[in-house]
C-alpha cells in the first residue's frame, strides 16, 4: 500500500514510524524540509497541499491520505481534495471539530455524563487555565491565587478553559472507529515534565480492573457519541481514586501509539488504515500486553542529561531511527557520532514493566558513561525548584 502523510512534525513522525512498521510505502509531504519525519519515509516532497493544481495530480498513485497536523486550512483542503480524487482520507472532520475545541468537548462531556474537572469559578484555587483551541500542554498555566488570575486575565477570558487543578497519575487511551465498529486499545501511563508536557509513556498502565473497565467504557461511549470514523485519544487523571477526563483529540496522537505497538504488537495505524482502504471494518482482535515498554525523551549536552517533554524533539531537525541504541531497543534521534548535544526518544522493552525499568537504568548509565555526564535531571510538575529536581548525579 502506498500512503501519503501530510505533515512531518511530531504527529508525522509517529505516523511515518508506524506506517513503515506496517510495511507500507511511505510518502511524506510538508511545506518545510527541516521537519523531524523527513528521514523516516521512503520519499519526501515539498508540497503545499492547499494548491490544488500541485496536489491533485500528486494523488494519482496514492491509496490513502493520512493527515498528521492541526492546521485547519490544510485539513479543510485535504477533505475537499480527497473527495475530488476519490482517495480515502484517514480523518474524521466532525469529531475533530469537537475535540479541537476544549470548550466544545467539555460541553459534550457534561451532556453525556463524562467525569471531568470542576469548572471555575465553582472550584477554588489553584486552577489550570488552557487555551481552548490548543492541544496537549501548549499554553497550559497553573494559577495559584486570585492575584495571579487577575494578572493573567486582566484583558478577558475569551476562548480559555479554566478548571480545578488536579494532582495524580495521568493515563491515555486510544479508540479507533470505522463504519460503526469501535475498538479500545491499551491504556498507557503518562509522565509529565514541569510544563505538563509528556516526557515518558509507560506501557502498560498499572490500574485496577475496576478503573480499567471504567476508562474503557468512557472511551467506547465517547466514540459512539461522536460516531467516530478514525482515531481518538483520551487523556485522564486519577485524582483521589477517581478518573477524570482532561481532554480528547480526534486525530493521530504522538507517543502513545508507538508505545502500544511495542507493548502489544498491535499497530493501530495499520488496522485503521486497512479498514479505510478496503472499506471493511477489522475482524475482532485481542489487546494483550506482551512486553513492558518505556518510551521517553532525553536531551544530552556537555555533562548533563535531562528527561524532557516531547517538545525537545519538534525543533531538532530530521531524526533518524537507530536500533540497539546504548541498550535501548530503538531510538529516534538527531545524534550522529561526534555530536556533543543531541536529543533522542528511547524505546526500551522488557519481558515485563519491571524488566523494562531495569534495562532503562542500564541504558541511562551507558549514555552517562559514554559522555562523562555528571548531572542528571528529571523534572515534574510537582517540584518546581531546580535544586529539588536533581534526582541523581555523578557517573
Amino acid at each position: 500500500m502506498r500512503v501519503v502523510i501530510v505533515g512531518g512534525k511530531l504527529q508525522g513522525l509517529e505516523t511515518a514510524y508506524l506506517a513503515k512498521k506496517a510495511d507500507w510505502e511511505v510518502v511524506l509531504v510538508d511545506k518545510n524540509e527541516w521537519v523531524p519525519a523527513a528521514e523516516l519515509c521512503d520519499q519526501f516532497y515539498n508540497v503545499d497541499v492547499t494548491k490544488t493544481d500541485e496536489w491533485i495530480p500528486f494523488l494519482k498513485d496514492i491509496d490513502l491520505i493520512i493527515p498528521a497536523l492541526e492546521n485547519q486550512e490544510v485539513l479543510d483542503s485535504l477533505v475537499r481534495s480527497a473527495h475530488y480524487a476519490h482517495v480515502p482520507l484517514l480523518f474524521d472532520s466532525k469529531a475533530y471539530g469537537i475535540s479541537s475545541s476544549k470548550i466544545s468537548s467539555n460541553e459534550m462531556f457534561a451532556r453525556t455524563g463524562v467525569p471531568g474537572p470542576i469548572s471555575w469559578p465553582e472550584c477554588g484555587f489553584p486552577i489550570i487555565a488552557k487555551p481552548s483551541g490548543e492541544s496537549g500542554s501548549k499554553g497550559v498555566q497553573k494559577v495559584k491565587s486570585a492575584v495571579e488570575f487577575k494578572n493573567l486575565f486582566d484583558n478577558g477570558l475569551t476562548d480559555w478553559v479554566i478548571e480545578e487543578y488536579l494532582e495524580g497519575p495521568s493515563y491515555s487511551l486510544e479508540v479507533i472507529g470505522y463504519a460503526g465498529v469501535y475498538k479500545v486499545l491499551q491504556i498507557t501511563e503518562l509522565h509529565m515534565d514541569e510544563n505538563y508536557d509528556c516526557k515518558r509513556v509507560i506501557g502498560s498502565a498499572i490500574l485496577s480492573d475496576e478503573l480499567r473497565n471504567e476508562f474503557e467504557k468512557i472511551g467506547m461511549n465517547l466514540a459512539r457519541t461522536l460516531k467516530l470514523n478514525g482515531i481518538m485519544d483520551i487523556e485522564t487523571i486519577l485524582h483521589k481514586g477517581k478518573l477524570k477526563v482532561l481532554e480528547i483529540d480526534a486525530r493521530i496522537p504522538s507517543q502513545t501509539p508507538i508505545t502500544v505497538f511495542h507493548s502489544t504488537g498491535v499497530n493501530m495505524l495499520k488496522v485503521l488504515g486497512e479498514a479505510f482502504v478496503s472499506k471493511v471494518p477489522w475482524t475482532e482482535f485481542e489487546i494483550k500486553e506482551k512486553s513492558g515498554v518505556i518510551f521517553e525523551h532525553i536531551h544530552v549536552w556537555n555533562d548533563g542529561l535531562e528527561i524532557c517533554g516531547e517538545h525537545i524533539m519538534a525543533d531538532s531537525g530530521p531524526l533518524h531511527l537507530y536500533p540497539d541504541f546504548f541498550g535501548a531497543d530503538e531510538a529516534i534521534s538527531n545524534y550522529i557520532p561526534g555530536k556533543t548535544e543531541w536529543v533522542a526518544t528511547l524505546i526500551i522493552k522488557g519481558k515485563n514493566l519491571q524488566a523494562a525499568w531495569r534495562q532503562r537504568e542500564v541504558v541511562i548509565q551507558a549514555i552517562k558513561n559514554e559522555w562523562g555526564i555528571h548531572h542528571y535531571y528529571d523534572r515534574d510538575p510537582y517540584h518546581s525548584d531546580l535544586s529539588e529536581r536533581i534526582y541523581a548525579s555523578g557517573s
